[in-house]
Parts: C-alpha cells; sequence; structure tokens
C-alpha cells in the first residue's frame, strides 16, 4: 500500500513539473518580436549611413552637397511614402516574405553603392532601393507584429519598438563612423550590407505570420476567445 501511495505521489509530481515546464515555456511571439525589432534596428541604422558619408562622397567624386542630400530627400520621401503600400503587402503576402524582401532590397542597395561612379546612381541606391526596403521594414511592420501575435502589452511593445529607431542609431552611428575614419566609406556600407543579409535568413526560417500555423494563440488572449474570431476583427481589443 506504502509502495502504491509514493507511485501516486510521484506520478501527481511528476506531472505538475511537467505543467510547469510548459507554463515557463517562452511563447514564440516573443521570438518573433525579438527578430522584428533587431529588424527595426538595422533599418534605423541604414537609415542613418547617408549622414556619415556627405564629406567622403565630397573629397572623392567631388559632388557637391546639395547633389548628395537631394539623394537623401528622396530616400527620406520614398520611405514616407512606402508604408501603406508596405501594410497592404504583409496582409497579402505575409510579414515574413516582406521582411525577407526587403532586405535584400537593402542589402543590394547598400552593397551596389560600394561601385557607383555617377550622381544618378546615389539617388537610384539610396533614394530609391534604400528608401523602399528601410521604409518597409519600419513602424507599419512592427504594429502588425503586435497586433497579430499579441493580446496583451500591446502598447508597451508598439513603445519599444519604436525606440528602436534612436537604438539602431546609437548603435551603428560611432561604429559607422569608426569605420569611415579608419578603412574608408565602402567599409561602412559593407558593414550594413552584412547587417542586412543576416537578416533575412533569420526573417525566412524564424518570422511565423500569424499564431495560426504553429496552433498557437496570440500571447494573452483570454481562453474563452476563438483565435479566429480575433483574427476576424483585425487583431482589435
Amino acid at each position: 500500500m506504502d509502495h502504491m501511495r509514493a507511485l501516486v505521489v510521484e506520478g501527481a509530481v511528476s506531472q505538475q513539473a511537467a505543467q510547469g515546464s510548459r507554463a515557463k515555456k517562452i511563447h514564440y511571439a516573443w521570438v518573433v518580436f525579438a527578430i522584428t525589432f533587431v529588424a527595426l534596428i538595422v533599418a534605423a541604422g541604414v537609415r542613418s549611413v547617408p549622414s556619415i558619408l556627405i564629406v567622403p562622397l565630397e573629397n572623392q567624386f567631388g559632388w557637391s552637397r546639395a547633389t548628395i542630400s537631394f539623394a537623401v530627400s528622396i530616400n527620406l520621401l520614398v520611405y514616407g511614402l512606402i508604408g501603406p503600400f508596405a501594410a497592404a503587402l504583409m496582409n497579402r503576402c505575409g510579414v515574413r516574405h516582406i521582411m525577407s524582401f526587403a532586405f535584400v532590397l537593402i542589402a543590394a542597395g547598400v552593397s551596389a553603392t560600394a561601385f557607383m561612379q555617377k550622381p544618378w546612381q546615389l539617388q537610384l541606391l539610396w533614394g530609391f532601393m534604400v528608401g523602399t526596403g528601410a521604409g518597409t521594414v519600419a513602424l507599419v511592420m512592427g504594429a502588425t507584429v503586435v497586433t497579430r501575435w499579441f493580446h496583451r502589452h500591446r502598447g508597451l511593445l508598439v513603445g519599444i519598438l519604436t525606440a528602436s529607431t534612436a537604438t539602431g542609431q546609437l548603435l551603428f552611428l560611432p561604429l559607422l563612423a569608426k569605420l569611415v575614419e579608419g578603412h574608408g566609406w565602402r567599409a561602412a556600407t559593407w558593414c550594413v550590407a552584412a547587417a542586412a543579409v543576416i537578416l533575412v535568413p533569420l526573417a525566412i526560417f524564424f518570422v511565423k505570420d500569424d499564431p495560426a500555423p504553429l496552433g498557437l494563440r496570440p500571447f494573452g488572449l483570454p481562453d474563452d476567445e476563438s483565435p479566429s474570431a480575433f483574427v476576424r476583427r483585425g487583431g482589435r481589443v
């Protein structure tokens, strides 16, 4: 009898331990959020590069600041205009595909900068290509991820993603300025391109469009509400 009682107690303890282990398992929403945060940091770092390239480009090519600033202006314009279209594409094609495409575009545009010779090439590469990629990987993507994956802490999480812009500039600017000073402006562009390339496989293999394919519920969604109803109303509370 004592042996049977011991087995029952041991089984109950094992079951509680297993339940506790499952309860402590990190929700996959946090993995997607972390990758999105890093993506926004890299995108912010990319947008900060022209500010440290103005003098080196002036010295090497003899371009005026007005010429270089025109490319930056195109970048800012495209960055602002692409947001609504990026959101529509995310709804149609999924966050994973759009994020990976954006970083392929950024990596291609930044890498090709090392071989440019004419001002129109700077305007095409940094103005349109990089501006489109960086504008796609912007707060609209962060808001989409938070809306699809989270029911709780949305305001806090959107605020953290918003802060990633300043964080990206804080991390990248000193490093890139040091690279430009010690190894030339092309080294800075290769560094940024490498960071963009790293994000591509992370987006392809680890970012999921929503919790449903994994059999999960949005983080913090009450048990009495179905995930399908949550999705039908666009993730709104």
